[in-house]
């Protein structure tokens, strides 16, 4: 599908008739991605994990294979606007919102509607699971509203810890409140990069110039590249030496074209790009992506990811000598007005509006939580919140740990986050595009919108330190919608909420039997197994 569109990208869902079929297995491997050794979470024995693709109408049918004996997980399609594509296996999935666990040695299956289409990517929402290597990109072609030449897929960007996810976790929710927030050691694009070995003072195996990426241009060809944060903390700013970057898409938007020498992503975000190879055949240059420097975007102790882009008649035994002197320096996401989606969308009044204040406290054990309005969140693996509204079951008053939102039958919900904290927060909701109102530091306003007759619409956008966000939705997708933070630490820590849209709808909802399943697994496998929980859980 390459042609432009003019139906409703949102609605005008084709019926292909197909199902593209996926087997995944998550088990432990010794991997390096930047040539120090470390143990991770492998799909398949890869990092990152095998490619989904789909044309835009397709099913997508995966079946996942929990070989961790001593974890549940869970796995996450980020994201479609059809309920319940994230589904759980104990040791052999996990969700406490919709879905449920996978258990020890066993199997899940999960189907769902490629019902948007463009860049998006899977992972693990286990704890801080994905950080530890379950990720990976899915692709969904459809329409475009502009051509290219050679799609080269997926780039994939994504800090990387040489410590195991647990144990960054145990440390996250600790009391040692000195220690935080945690640094990432490394940078990696499409999971490689070469660390600076004589950094290494743990006496972990590190093999230096490991081998990095690599892409191929075609001089006068226009290529596509799809760029992914799949990290676990760190904002990334991403650019291609002697090259200008023409943004055509973000999250599942496709939006009226721009240029910049810089593309910002915080964690979770996709941008696609078009480069035209404006380059001579021999050319080789080298594409960059470079963590933001401070604690507001994170800490990294090796901030720079390199790879490759080698011409049709380059010399790839030769490293690249190009230079880059593009600004890496700015927390926050590029400019909201140059975001015009390609398929223009009215945001209608406001049907319910909440204010979320987002804070950092210090419990009373000691322990760091992050709190919306003063409710930190804790999971309960055991009690999905989607099935017990389905059952009738939709207020929580001696669960106010669940922080549930119940925004009853309205049918716009604006929600309005104001950060009290030097700390940017890429918030990510699931089942929806958001319509991205207004930003800046501060508080709102509450009247001015940027680009109100189009604003902006993405599913994950950065909340600046000490600024606010204001976004709204319309309530057309029945559910119980996590919406969080995706740096990994920060929801360990318990930042995220619950969306529960038009409850009425969700007790007549089919729920596939498959779930009702994976809770009785789940259910016995917790009967004689006690699990540990040592975060918040999503």
């Amino acid at each position: 599908m390459a042609t432009a569109f003019t139906a409703n990208p949102d609605a005008d869902i084709p019926q292909t008739g197909v199902t593209r079929y996926y087997d995944f297995t998550i088990a432990r491997g010794q991997i390096a991605p930047d040539g120090v050794e470390r143990q991770a979470l492998l799909i398949n024995g890869q990092f990152p994990g095998p490619m989904i693709e789909a044309n835009w109408g397709d099913f997508i049918q995966v079946t996942v294979t929990n070989n961790l004996a001593d974890q549940g997980t869970s796995l996450h399609c980020f994201k479609f606007q059809v309920g319940h594509v994230v589904h759980m296996a104990q040791p052999t999935g996990t969700g406490s919102f919709k879905e449920r666990h996978h258990t020890t040695m066993a199997f899940h299956r999960l189907a769902f509607r490629a019902s948007q289409f463009g860049t998006t990517w899977y992972h693990a929402h286990y704890s801080a699971q994905y950080s530890g290597g379950v990720v990976g990109p899915l692709i969904v072609h459809g329409p475009s509203s502009r051509s290219c030449d050679i799609d080269l897929g997926p780039v994939m960007l994504s800090d990387w810890y040489h410590k195991p996810y647990e144990a960054i976790v145990e440390n996250v929710v600790g009391t040692d409140i000195a220690s935080l927030p945690p640094h990432s050691d490394s940078n990696l694009i499409n999971g490689k990069n070469s660390y600076d070995c004589s950094l290494i003072t743990n006496g972990q195996v590190c093999h230096p110039n490991a081998p990095l990426a690599q892409f191929k241009f075609e001089s006068g060809k226009t290529h596509r590249l799809r760029l992914i944060n799949s990290g676990a903390d760190g904002v990334q700013k991403f650019s291609i030496d002697n090259h200008v970057m023409t943004i055509i898409s973000q999250d599942f938007i496709d939006i009226q074209p721009y240029q910049a020498d810089v593309v910002t992503l915080a964690v979770g975000q996709r941008t696609d790009i078009l480069v035209e190879a404006t380059g001579n055949p021999t050319d080789a240059v080298f594409m960059r992506s470079i963590l933001v420097g401070g604690a507001p975007c994170g800490l990294a102790d090796q901030p720079s990811a390199l790879a490759i882009i080698f011409y049709e008649d380059a010399d790839q035994t030769i490293l690249p000598t190009t230079t880059s002197g593009v600004d890496t320096t700015r927390c926050t996401n590029d400019d909201l007005s140059l975001t015009i989606p390609a398929f223009p969308m009215v945001p209608g009044p406001a049907d319910v509006v909440a204010n979320i204040a987002i804070n950092l406290t210090i419990n009373e054990t000691g322990h760091a939580v992050w709190t919306m309005n003063g409710q930190t969140f804790r999971a309960n693996y055991n009690n999905p919140i989607l099935l017990l509204a389905k059952l009738g079951n939709i207020s929580y008053p001696t669960h106010p740990e669940w922080n549930v939102y119940n925004f009853g039958e309205n049918k716009t919900i604006r929600i309005v986050f104001q950060n009290l904290i030097p700390f940017a927060h890429p918030m990510h909701l699931h089942g929806h595009n958001m319509f991205l109102l207004h930003e800046g530091p501060g508080a709102w306003d509450g009247v001015t919108i940027t680009n109100p007759d189009n604003p902006a619409r993405r599913d994950t956008h950065l909340l600046q330190a000490l600024g606010h966000f204001a976004m709204q939705i319309t309530a057309d997708n029945p559910g119980v919608w996590p919406f969080h933070c995706h740096i990994a630490w920060h929801l360990s820590g318990g930042l995220y909420i619950n969306v529960m849209e038009r409850p009425a709808d969700i007790s007549e909802m089919e729920i596939p039997d498959v779930m009702a399943q994976t809770c009785r697994d789940w259910a016995a496998y917790t009967n004689t197994t006690v699990v540990s929980q040592i975060d918040a859980g999503p």
